[in-house]
């Protein structure tokens, strides 16, 4: 299987030099799992000579537009575009998020049907991922992994990474998430190889994870991680300070 990113950037990033921080999963086969689908991915699928023609599956970690705002393109090109060939993507997300992606982030265009009311199924044949936290794509077990990214007011807003084994390489994959090492201290010392929201501006934030204080890790968890969802800005010397390195635009990885 190989991964590749589609972009590798953070929520503003600006221009075509990089895009949202969207990865695509193929199997060799024919399936790709897109983890996750930002407003740009229109343009970063064209850049890796892909279209919504090639996109089986969808994993959606949180309702962010970096994360979610293409997924109203995908869903009308995958029903309308395809001469009736193209089958439904299978989209694959937490219970929790199901009817908040439904109401508050696609139900606004995606209602809009002559024919028919319409729903999230109308456009994806919808696996919600329950109690358990764990789905399965193409032999593949992923596990969804709460992390802490948002709140709305003191209420934490879910949002989830992936840890995955593929041919016996451990991967985990927190996509956004807050500077919490405690938290996640035992996926960090499972995974063989871990891809880590890395906040790179001159101001933190508080709701991603900043290379001031991902520096401060053990060297032996740095070793091991690639840096993502990064600013436009001049990028430390990741290399130096202990990590594998800041993903760029259209790498890949094979397992």
């Amino acid at each position: 299987m190989r991964l590749t990113f589609l972009g590798t950037g953070s929520a503003f990033t600006v221009g075509a030099d990089n895009f949202h921080s969207n990865v695509i999963l193929e199997d060799g086969n024919s399936h790709r799992l897109l983890i996750d689908c930002g407003s740009d991915v229109r343009h970063s699928l064209h850049q890796q000579e892909l279209s919504h023609h090639d996109i089986t599956d969808v994993y959606i970690s949180h309702l962010h537009s970096d994360h979610v705002g293409g997924l109203e393109w995908l869903a009308f090109k995958s029903k309308f575009d395809g001469n009736g060939s193209q089958k439904k993507p299978t989209i694959h997300i937490s219970e929790q998020l199901v009817d908040k992606l439904w109401e508050h982030v696609l139900s606004g265009g995606l209602h809009s049907l002559r024919e028919e009311v319409s729903d999230l199924s109308t456009y994806f044949n919808v696996n919600a991922v329950g109690k358990k936290n764990t789905f399965t794509w193409q032999s593949v077990k992923f596990e969804l992994v709460q992390t802490e990214h948002v709140y709305n007011g003191k209420k934490l807003v879910p949002s989830f990474g992936l840890f995955f084994t593929i041919n016996n390489t451990h991967c985990f994959f927190t996509t956004d998430t807050q500077f919490k090492p405690e938290k996640y201290k035992s996926y960090y010392e499972k995974a063989d190889i871990i891809f880590h929201d890395c906040e790179t501006s001159e101001c933190e934030s508080g709701v991603h994870s900043h290379y001031s204080r991902l520096k401060t890790l053990d060297p032996a968890i740095k070793a091991k991680m690639w840096l993502y969802h990064y600013d436009n800005s001049v990028l430390p010397d990741a290399k130096k300070d202990g990590f594998l390195g800041f993903v760029k635009k259209g790498q890949s990885f094979n397992f």
